[in-house]
């Protein structure tokens, strides 16, 4: 399938035809190749595939911290010539500053914005608040959990108000109720924000607990084996049989006919993404 778009409204993050290539040991690696999607505005999309068909790497392209591909990448009519504000990235490690408390990590996420200080305390403690850590505001990483690391990264991802948000496998390395608790959260902060969500996960089940739609990609070189929609009404109960027949669905898409190749050694630095 080589484009994906909802029906229902006009694209508002379109991939072209897009393409990456990393140098690994002195060769081009197709990493990328003839990838296609199109994202309506306030839809969360997710993207599932096998370890190395390029998922990370597609959302490093979004928010401006990768420039070297060929296609055409466009947010709202315009190509992203570097990072900005109005695109926002959660990793699966939180990549807290340990000498910064909470207050002060959020608070990074403003360091382009013009704001007085008492505006810049209120957005700080707003986001603070929106994903519960109220109390832990002069705490530092260390003394924080892993889910509440969390929940500052994906604060300081929010508070410059992004019109989208790129989260890759945020969740990863949490244990399973913390997930739980976690996915749930980023729900209810999507009900909020009312932002364009991007997600990377291996996790099938996340995908379609969150997802509106669910893009599967083919292994290396990455691009789009197939997409479903995920009609739903939310709260989603995973014990739903048809909550059970789409997780199926898309299990036996990432399955169907698509061999997974075997993958180099990671090159330094992160070049090679998932």
């Amino acid at each position: 399938m080589s484009e994906i778009l909802s029906a229902s409204a006009p694209s508002f993050v379109q991939f072209n035809g897009i393409g990456k290539r990393f140098d690994v040991d002195g060769r081009k690696l197709d990493i990328l190749s003839g990838f296609n999607l199109r994202i309506a505005e306030h839809e969360f999309v997710a993207i599932v595939g096998a370890s190395g068909c390029g998922k990370s790497t597609l959302l490093r392209l979004l928010v401006g911290l990768d420039r070297d591909y060929h296609g055409e990448l466009q947010v709202d009519g315009q190509t992203p010539q570097s990072t900005g504000s109005d695109r926002g990235i959660v990793f699966q490690e939180h990549r807290l500053f340990p000498w910064l408390n909470v207050e002060q990590n959020v608070g990074l996420g403003l360091a382009r914005a013009v704001l007085s200080a008492d505006e810049r305390r209120r957005k700080v403690d707003d986001y603070i608040q929106l994903v519960g850590l109220n109390g832990f505001e002069r705490a530092m990483p260390h003394q924080l959990s892993g889910g509440m690391a969390q929940r500052v990264a994906i604060a300081r991802g929010l508070v410059a108000h992004p019109r989208i948000l790129a989260l890759d496998e945020p969740f990863g390395a949490l244990d399973a109720m913390t997930k739980t608790q976690m996915q749930e959260e980023l729900l209810r902060v999507r009900a909020r924000e009312r932002i364009t969500m991007l997600l990377v996960t291996h996790d099938v089940e996340e995908a379609v607990f969150l997802a509106d739609r669910v893009v599967v990609m083919a292994p290396r070189p990455g691009r789009v084996h197939d997409t479903v929609s995920i009609d739903l009404p939310h709260p989603r109960d995973r014990a739903s049989l048809e909550f059970i027949r789409l997780r199926e669905q898309l299990l036996r898409a990432l399955g169907s006919g698509v061999a997974p190749q075997a993958s180099p050694p990671e090159a330094g630095h992160g070049l090679y993404s998932n």
